[in-house]
């Protein structure tokens, strides 16, 4: 199961969606060997990114960035619009401090200064044109009180509160093989829900979020999108019924290439290169996502400073990327 169900209900101002992703999660975890609790939270987080690049009303890329000064000094999860997505995640320990039953509070914010970052990259923004960020903190504060964020789906949602100023629940599970999400997001009272009462619309919202509330991590974790909606609102009337749409595929993709790799070492400079070359021999490098391993000799490097035709500057070395 890679696939993601998009559902909206006819009586009440709620928008959903349903993910179940297997291989695609399978593909991550190959290339690492993090800790349980962090592939945990990265797991999470995937769920969440796909869920959030669902609604995206442009061709593009969803970025969810989670940074801290604590075990898990940074977490990246991208999704492209089409549903192609790679995560990765960086450590500021020993893999093995970390605890197996370890929190996203204990591992991204334990000194509260973990920041959740959501970037939002169109593919056709002019140049100059900066992507739309927004910003959250991984704790609420309640007056002199910090209460901190205990998983991803609260983050999530906190985000969605600050940033887009809009209701939304989200349910997230993950383990070695699996990942599944659900999301409950309520609509403006326009549109196609122009004709729905305050009172109706409130009740609609709450009576979802009941429905939403008792899904299980064994369903999220076990069980097809399309039966997970069934199951969720076998109660809804025909009237106030949920409506469906085709579920689009989840792939694990890396958009690591060659030619981005040289655009990095000009931004090193020659002299910063000159200087690896000279003690090593061969610059290499290794994507953080898909643990592709990319090398440049001295001949590569001459070709990169030399020329700002990518193509000759890329050209295939005579063994390996």
């Amino acid at each position: 199961m890679n696939e993601l169900l998009v559902f909206i209900c006819d009586g009440a101002p709620v928008r959903g969606e349903i993910v179940s992703i297997s291989s695609a999660w399978q593909a991550v975890l190959e290339r690492r060997t993090d800790p349980p609790a962090v592939r945990r939270i990265l797991g999470d987080f995937v769920g969440a990114a796909t869920l959030l690049s669902a609604s995206l009303k442009f061709e593009g890329t969803l970025i969810i960035q989670a940074q801290s000064k604590g075990p898990i000094q940074l977490l990246v999860v991208e999704c492209k619009s089409d549903l192609s997505m790679r995560a990765t995640v960086k450590l500021s320990v020993n893999p093995a401090e970390i605890a197996p039953n370890a929190t996203l509070g204990e591992l991204l914010d334990a000194t509260h200064t973990g920041r959740l970052v959501i970037t939002l990259d169109p593919k056709d923004r002019e140049p100059g044109q900066q992507p739309y960020q927004g910003i959250v903190a991984l704790q609420e504060q309640h007056g002199a009180f910090i209460k901190p964020v205990t998983s991803a789906a609260e983050a999530i949602a906190l985000y969605m509160q600050n940033s887009e100023q809009l209701d939304t629940r989200i349910w997230l599970s993950s383990n070695e093989t699996h990942v599944g999400g659900l999301l409950l997001q309520r609509l403006p009272n326009s549109g196609g829900h122009a004709h729905l009462d305050p009172q109706i619309s409130a009740e609609g919202w709450s009576r979802i979020q009941a429905l939403g509330e008792t899904i299980t991590e064994e369903e999220l974790l076990n069980l097809p999108p399309t039966t997970i909606l069934r199951r969720l609102f076998l109660e809804e009337s025909t009237e106030n019924g949920v409506r469906s749409f085709p579920s689009r595929p989840i792939r694990f993709a890396c958009s690591c290439s060659r030619t981005k790799v040289a655009d990095v070492l000009r931004m090193l400079g020659d002299e910063e290169v000159q200087s690896i070359l000279a003690e090593q021999g061969i610059v290499e490098t290794i994507c953080d996502f898909c643990a592709q391993p990319y090398r440049f000799d001295a001949v590569d490097c001459q070709q990169v400073f030399k020329t700002d035709l990518l193509s000759d500057a890329t050209r295939p070395p005579s063994g390996g990327h």
